[in-house]
Protein backbone atom coordinates (compact mmCIF):
# COMPACT_ATOMS: atom_id res chain seq x y z
CA UNK A 1 0.00 0.00 0.00
CA UNK A 2 1.44 3.10 -1.42
CA UNK A 3 1.54 6.87 0.46
CA UNK A 4 0.27 9.68 -1.57
CA UNK A 5 0.30 13.38 0.19
CA UNK A 6 -2.43 15.47 -1.35
CA UNK A 7 -2.91 19.27 -0.96
CA UNK A 8 -6.29 20.90 -0.77
CA UNK A 9 -8.13 17.93 -0.74
CA UNK A 10 -11.53 20.27 0.60
CA UNK A 11 -13.74 19.90 -2.84
CA UNK A 12 -13.00 19.60 -6.37
CA UNK A 13 -10.00 18.08 -7.93
CA UNK A 14 -8.43 17.22 -4.51
CA UNK A 15 -11.29 15.49 -2.91
CA UNK A 16 -12.21 13.81 -5.86
CA UNK A 17 -8.96 12.15 -6.72
CA UNK A 18 -8.40 11.29 -2.87
CA UNK A 19 -11.61 9.23 -2.97
CA UNK A 20 -10.56 7.55 -6.05
CA UNK A 21 -6.84 6.87 -4.73
CA UNK A 22 -8.44 5.27 -1.38
CA UNK A 23 -10.32 2.99 -3.15
CA UNK A 24 -7.65 2.03 -5.37
CA UNK A 25 -6.00 0.93 -2.12
CA UNK A 26 -3.88 3.81 -1.53
CA UNK A 27 -3.20 5.34 1.57
CA UNK A 28 -4.14 8.91 1.20
CA UNK A 29 -2.61 11.52 3.64
CA UNK A 30 -5.44 14.03 3.08
CA UNK A 31 -4.62 17.62 3.98
CA UNK A 32 -6.88 21.26 4.06
CA UNK A 33 -6.31 24.20 5.17
CA UNK A 34 -9.40 24.52 7.95
CA UNK A 35 -9.79 22.42 10.83
CA UNK A 36 -13.49 21.94 9.51
CA UNK A 37 -12.65 20.44 6.39
CA UNK A 38 -10.10 17.67 8.09
CA UNK A 39 -12.46 16.92 10.50
CA UNK A 40 -15.27 15.93 7.11
CA UNK A 41 -11.96 14.38 5.50
CA UNK A 42 -11.57 12.31 9.09
CA UNK A 43 -15.10 11.19 8.76
CA UNK A 44 -14.61 10.05 5.66
CA UNK A 45 -11.74 7.82 6.36
CA UNK A 46 -9.01 9.47 5.28
CA UNK A 47 -5.75 9.78 7.58
CA UNK A 48 -6.24 13.83 7.33
CA UNK A 49 -4.08 16.57 8.89
CA UNK A 50 -4.22 20.54 8.61
CA UNK A 51 -1.70 21.99 6.27
CA UNK A 52 -2.03 25.67 5.00
CA UNK A 53 0.95 26.57 2.46
CA UNK A 54 0.84 29.61 3.47
CA UNK A 55 2.35 28.75 6.54
CA UNK A 56 5.87 27.49 6.82
CA UNK A 57 5.37 25.98 10.46
CA UNK A 58 1.75 24.49 9.02
CA UNK A 59 4.05 22.80 6.35
CA UNK A 60 6.34 21.58 8.79
CA UNK A 61 4.43 19.98 11.05
CA UNK A 62 1.81 18.11 8.10
CA UNK A 63 5.08 16.44 7.08
CA UNK A 64 6.44 15.17 10.16
CA UNK A 65 2.70 13.99 10.67
CA UNK A 66 2.65 12.12 6.81
CA UNK A 67 6.03 10.92 7.43
CA UNK A 68 4.68 8.96 11.03
CA UNK A 69 1.32 7.62 9.39
CA UNK A 70 2.95 6.56 6.64
CA UNK A 71 6.29 4.82 8.40
CA UNK A 72 8.99 7.33 6.74
CA UNK A 73 7.64 6.29 3.58
CA UNK A 74 5.46 8.81 1.09
CA UNK A 75 6.09 7.50 -2.29
CA UNK A 76 3.53 10.36 -3.91
CA UNK A 77 2.99 13.79 -3.65
CA UNK A 78 -0.09 15.91 -5.62
CA UNK A 79 0.46 19.36 -4.78
CA UNK A 80 -2.71 20.56 -5.72
CA UNK A 81 -3.97 23.07 -3.21
CA UNK A 82 -4.38 26.52 -4.50
CA UNK A 83 -7.01 29.08 -5.69
CA UNK A 84 -6.93 31.97 -8.38
CA UNK A 85 -6.88 35.82 -7.86
CA UNK A 86 -8.40 37.47 -10.05
CA UNK A 87 -8.04 41.50 -11.18
CA UNK A 88 -6.34 43.74 -13.93
CA UNK A 89 -2.31 43.79 -13.75
CA UNK A 90 -2.46 46.49 -12.29
CA UNK A 91 -5.13 46.46 -9.97
CA UNK A 92 -3.21 43.75 -8.17
CA UNK A 93 -0.87 45.34 -5.30
CA UNK A 94 2.39 43.99 -4.02
CA UNK A 95 0.89 42.33 -0.61
CA UNK A 96 -2.06 40.72 -3.15
CA UNK A 97 0.54 39.30 -5.20
CA UNK A 98 2.76 38.01 -3.00
CA UNK A 99 -0.35 35.75 -1.07
CA UNK A 100 -1.00 34.15 -4.52
CA UNK A 101 2.91 33.17 -4.86
CA UNK A 102 2.61 32.16 -1.13
CA UNK A 103 0.27 29.35 -1.64
CA UNK A 104 0.28 28.50 -5.46
CA UNK A 105 4.30 28.59 -5.73
CA UNK A 106 6.25 29.25 -2.16
CA UNK A 107 4.15 27.00 -0.22
CA UNK A 108 4.04 23.86 -2.99
CA UNK A 109 7.86 24.72 -3.10
CA UNK A 110 8.36 23.96 0.54
CA UNK A 111 6.50 21.03 1.16
CA UNK A 112 7.43 19.22 -1.83
CA UNK A 113 11.92 19.99 -1.26
CA UNK A 114 10.68 18.51 2.50
CA UNK A 115 9.75 15.30 0.72
CA UNK A 116 12.37 14.61 -1.87
CA UNK A 117 14.84 13.39 0.60
CA UNK A 118 13.35 10.80 1.59
CA UNK A 119 12.09 9.63 -2.04
CA UNK A 120 15.44 10.03 -3.00
CA UNK A 121 16.40 7.45 -0.13
CA UNK A 122 13.87 5.03 -1.66
CA UNK A 123 15.07 5.45 -5.24
CA UNK A 124 11.79 6.16 -6.13
CA UNK A 125 8.99 8.40 -6.31
CA UNK A 126 6.10 10.76 -7.80
CA UNK A 127 5.49 14.18 -8.08
CA UNK A 128 2.55 15.23 -9.69
CA UNK A 129 1.91 19.30 -9.96
CA UNK A 130 -1.62 20.65 -10.67
CA UNK A 131 -0.87 23.43 -13.09
CA UNK A 132 -3.96 24.40 -15.47
CA UNK A 133 -4.36 25.56 -19.05
CA UNK A 134 -3.49 29.02 -17.48
CA UNK A 135 0.38 27.38 -17.05
CA UNK A 136 1.48 27.86 -20.60
CA UNK A 137 -1.11 30.65 -21.78
CA UNK A 138 -2.34 33.71 -20.39
CA UNK A 139 -6.05 35.19 -20.05
CA UNK A 140 -7.03 38.94 -19.07
CA UNK A 141 -8.04 39.90 -15.64
CA UNK A 142 -6.14 36.52 -14.45
CA UNK A 143 -2.78 38.05 -14.09
CA UNK A 144 -1.61 36.92 -10.49
CA UNK A 145 -2.83 33.31 -11.24
CA UNK A 146 -1.19 33.40 -14.48
CA UNK A 147 2.23 34.31 -13.32
CA UNK A 148 1.86 32.03 -10.12
CA UNK A 149 0.98 29.13 -12.67
CA UNK A 150 3.72 29.74 -15.21
CA UNK A 151 5.99 30.04 -12.24
CA UNK A 152 5.38 26.44 -10.77
CA UNK A 153 5.91 25.12 -14.42
CA UNK A 154 8.85 26.81 -14.44
CA UNK A 155 10.12 25.72 -11.52
CA UNK A 156 8.49 22.17 -11.86
CA UNK A 157 10.56 21.22 -15.43
CA UNK A 158 13.79 23.10 -13.45
CA UNK A 159 13.32 20.27 -10.29
CA UNK A 160 12.48 17.66 -13.43
CA UNK A 161 15.67 17.83 -15.26
CA UNK A 162 17.51 17.41 -11.66
CA UNK A 163 16.22 14.87 -10.97
CA UNK A 164 16.85 12.37 -13.77
CA UNK A 165 18.12 8.99 -12.73
CA UNK A 166 17.13 8.97 -9.13
CA UNK A 167 13.76 6.94 -9.65
CA UNK A 168 11.70 10.54 -8.61
CA UNK A 169 9.39 11.11 -11.72
CA UNK A 170 7.86 14.86 -11.97
CA UNK A 171 5.14 15.62 -13.76
CA UNK A 172 2.07 18.42 -14.17
CA UNK A 173 -1.24 18.28 -14.68
CA UNK A 174 -2.68 20.51 -16.48
CA UNK A 175 -6.67 20.23 -16.14
CA UNK A 176 -8.43 23.03 -17.75
CA UNK A 177 -11.94 23.48 -16.69
CA UNK A 178 -12.97 21.32 -14.45
CA UNK A 179 -15.99 21.44 -12.10
CA UNK A 180 -15.38 22.99 -8.26
CA UNK A 181 -15.16 25.62 -5.81
CA UNK A 182 -12.76 27.75 -7.91
CA UNK A 183 -14.63 30.51 -8.77
CA UNK A 184 -16.48 30.77 -5.44
CA UNK A 185 -13.29 30.91 -3.72
CA UNK A 186 -11.82 33.44 -7.05
CA UNK A 187 -15.07 35.70 -6.55
CA UNK A 188 -14.16 36.01 -2.55
CA UNK A 189 -10.63 36.94 -3.25
CA UNK A 190 -11.85 39.31 -5.86
CA UNK A 191 -14.15 41.15 -3.12
CA UNK A 192 -11.68 41.07 -0.56
CA UNK A 193 -8.64 42.40 -2.77
CA UNK A 194 -9.71 44.49 -5.69
CA UNK A 195 -11.64 47.67 -5.60
CA UNK A 196 -13.65 47.41 -8.75
CA UNK A 197 -15.45 50.77 -8.91
CA UNK A 198 -12.64 52.64 -8.92
CA UNK A 199 -10.68 50.77 -11.22
CA UNK A 200 -10.14 51.66 -14.78
CA UNK A 201 -11.09 48.37 -15.53
CA UNK A 202 -14.62 48.71 -14.04
CA UNK A 203 -16.72 48.00 -17.12
CA UNK A 204 -14.73 45.15 -17.94
CA UNK A 205 -14.88 43.48 -14.48
CA UNK A 206 -18.79 43.02 -15.55
CA UNK A 207 -17.68 40.01 -17.64
CA UNK A 208 -15.43 38.70 -14.74
CA UNK A 209 -18.37 38.95 -11.91
CA UNK A 210 -20.82 37.40 -14.47
CA UNK A 211 -18.38 34.23 -15.17
CA UNK A 212 -17.87 33.91 -11.39
CA UNK A 213 -21.60 34.67 -10.40
CA UNK A 214 -21.97 32.07 -13.25
CA UNK A 215 -24.33 28.58 -12.40
CA UNK A 216 -23.40 25.76 -14.59
CA UNK A 217 -19.83 24.99 -16.48
CA UNK A 218 -17.47 27.81 -16.15
CA UNK A 219 -16.39 27.37 -19.74
CA UNK A 220 -17.01 24.95 -22.68
CA UNK A 221 -15.54 21.62 -22.26
CA UNK A 222 -16.26 21.72 -18.53
CA UNK A 223 -15.62 18.20 -16.92
CA UNK A 224 -16.05 16.73 -13.16
CA UNK A 225 -13.36 16.89 -11.47
CA UNK A 226 -13.25 12.79 -11.19
CA UNK A 227 -11.93 13.55 -14.69
CA UNK A 228 -8.45 14.21 -13.21
CA UNK A 229 -7.99 10.48 -11.23
CA UNK A 230 -6.92 8.55 -14.66
CA UNK A 231 -4.20 10.66 -15.87
CA UNK A 232 -2.93 10.81 -11.75
CA UNK A 233 -3.20 7.47 -11.62
CA UNK A 234 -0.84 7.03 -14.88
CA UNK A 235 1.04 9.36 -13.57
CA UNK A 236 1.41 7.09 -10.16
CA UNK A 237 2.05 3.90 -11.59
CA UNK A 238 3.25 3.79 -15.25
CA UNK A 239 7.38 3.19 -15.71
CA UNK A 240 7.41 5.82 -17.99
CA UNK A 241 4.47 8.78 -16.73
CA UNK A 242 3.95 11.80 -19.19
CA UNK A 243 5.64 15.09 -18.42
CA UNK A 244 2.18 16.92 -18.83
CA UNK A 245 -1.55 15.68 -18.85
CA UNK A 246 -3.98 17.54 -20.39
CA UNK A 247 -7.46 17.02 -18.92
CA UNK A 248 -9.94 18.71 -20.98
CA UNK A 249 -10.06 19.54 -24.79
CA UNK A 250 -9.52 23.54 -24.20
CA UNK A 251 -6.13 22.31 -22.50
CA UNK A 252 -5.60 20.18 -25.33
CA UNK A 253 -6.92 22.86 -27.50
CA UNK A 254 -4.85 25.69 -26.57
CA UNK A 255 -1.54 23.39 -26.57
CA UNK A 256 -1.68 22.90 -30.25
CA UNK A 257 -2.73 26.82 -30.70
CA UNK A 258 0.65 27.74 -29.28
CA UNK A 259 2.81 25.94 -30.79
CA UNK A 260 1.27 26.23 -34.82
CA UNK A 261 0.03 30.12 -34.27
CA UNK A 262 1.96 33.52 -34.39
CA UNK A 263 1.76 35.53 -31.17
CA UNK A 264 -0.19 37.87 -32.02
CA UNK A 265 -2.67 36.06 -33.60
CA UNK A 266 -3.25 33.57 -30.18
CA UNK A 267 -3.23 36.95 -28.13
CA UNK A 268 -6.19 37.93 -30.71
CA UNK A 269 -7.83 34.44 -30.00
CA UNK A 270 -7.61 34.96 -26.12
CA UNK A 271 -8.61 38.13 -26.09
CA UNK A 272 -11.99 36.43 -26.87
CA UNK A 273 -11.87 34.46 -23.66
CA UNK A 274 -13.98 36.06 -20.95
Amino acid sequence: MKSILITGCSSGIGRAVAMGLKSRGYQVLATARREEDVRQLSELGFQSHMLDLRQPSSIATAVDWGMNVSNGRIYGLFNNGAYGQPGAVEDLTRDCLREQFETNLFGTHDLTTRLIPQMRQHNEGRIIQNSSLLGFVSLRFRGAYNASKHALEGLTDTMRLELKGTGIHVSILEPGPITSNFRKNALAALERNIDVDKSFFAAGYKATLARLTKEGPAAPGTLPAEACLAPLLHALESTNPKLRYRVTWPSNFFAVMKRILPGRTLDSLLSRVE
